[in-house]
């Protein structure tokens, strides 16, 4: 698998109110009237694919990360709250319509019972550059861990059983094992235009593929220094990558695009390829809560093996955001402290 690289051109934003305030959409009325008249046909009725399911691993391969992107968020919901209970999952939460199992690798016996414990991950194998996941469920959660995940986008092979009705099912899908790739960005604005939030998702959303996922996208609230545009965030991107090769073409097709569009001469860009970013969580906590110099960040930068691509001022708080991936809605609060991550049995909702 390669990573392509292409040249992006994002449109240039609308220049006048009025014209914003001018667009209308109808809706097409007699369409929708004639689809309800038609009769409906299925091609399979009780199958909703996942987007995608994809595998992040820590470098000795002894914990991993399954992220599942949901087509149906209740469905997900249902999972998160029977996956958790399932031996190997330490952690279990939800981010928007992506479901996060932090977990260890290796088997496990899962003892299903009905409307309590009805379905969950048996075992995370990693296998080279391929992750294999083997899920079990009773009734419909059977079929969630069978036919569902098996037609995610992403997904290698698959091994499943029949499902549905009373059966108890069993399906395995193998899956790219991916390297977390965290992008730290801040001060790509200025007085009169730009948001650093809004051009970094517009990028990561066009370098997007089977070689890089992007998988979140988090806003960090900083300590407001006199320097700040206005609200004083920065922004932290968590990509997925399968090789060291798709890992330099994203990064190297960021920085060019966001070079181009960047509206201030003290951008800050960093690059951290790590499972954790734990090293980071003092100095990001400092961020938040005092004043913070550019010589204690690339100090810092460079303590953590992190990239520094861009040395604007703008390095200190994108470097402070690193360690906030997956974490949109803690990480926008003023003064809250990202905690270590606790590798003991937690279940739902642990940050």
């Amino acid at each position: 698998m390669g990573f392509s690289i292409k040249q992006i051109i994002l449109p240039l934003s609308i220049p006048h109110k009025k014209e914003v305030f001018g667009i209308t959409k109808h809706i097409n009325a007699c369409a929708l009237d004639k689809r309800q008249t038609e009769e409906i046909t299925l091609n399979d009725p009780y199958t909703v694919p996942y987007r995608g399911i994809y595998a992040v691993c820590d470098a000795k391969n002894e914990y991993a990360e399954i992220i599942e992107h949901s087509n149906c968020y209740s469905g997900a919901a249902w999972s998160l709250y029977h996956y958790a209970k399932a031996p190997l999952i330490l952690k279990a939460r939800s981010t928007g319509n992506m479901i996060r199992y932090f977990m260890k690798t290796g088997t496990s016996k899962l003892e299903l019972k009905p409307s309590v414990a009805a379905a969950g991950i048996e075992s995370v194998i990693v296998q080279g550059d391929e992750v294999e996941i083997t899920y079990a469920g009773l009734g419909g959660g059977g079929v969630g861990a069978t036919r569902c995940r098996a037609l995610a986008d992403g997904v290698l092979r698959y091994r499943i059983s029949e499902s549905g009705g009373e059966r108890c099912a069993k399906g395995t899908v193998v899956v790219p094992r991916r390297d977390r790739v965290l992008i730290g960005i801040d001060d790509t604005d200025s007085k009169d235009v730009g948001a650093t939030w809004t051009l970094t998702h517009n990028i990561a959303k066009e370098l997007d593929c089977q070689e890089a996922v992007y998988l979140s996208h988090s806003l960090v609230q900083l300590f407001p220094v006199p320097e700040k545009t206005q609200n004083c965030m920065s922004t932290v991107l968590e990509f997925g990558c399968v090789d060291k090769k798709a890992k330099e073409g994203l990064v190297s097709s960021f920085k060019r695009t966001l070079q181009k569009y960047s509206a201030s001469r003290e951008t800050g860009l960093v690059v951290l390829s790590d499972f954790y970013a734990k090293g980071l969580y003092a100095y990001s906590n400092r961020c938040r809560t005092e004043r913070v110099s550019k010589a204690d960040a690339l100090h810092c930068a460079e303590e953590n093996n992190v990239e520094v691509l861009l040395d604007g001022n703008g390095i200190i708080g994108a470097l402070a955001s690193l360690p906030w991936f997956g974490k949109p809605e803690e990480s926008i609060i003023p003064g809250t402290e990202i905690q270590p991550m606790n590798t003991g049995k937690n279940q739902l909702n642990d940050t």
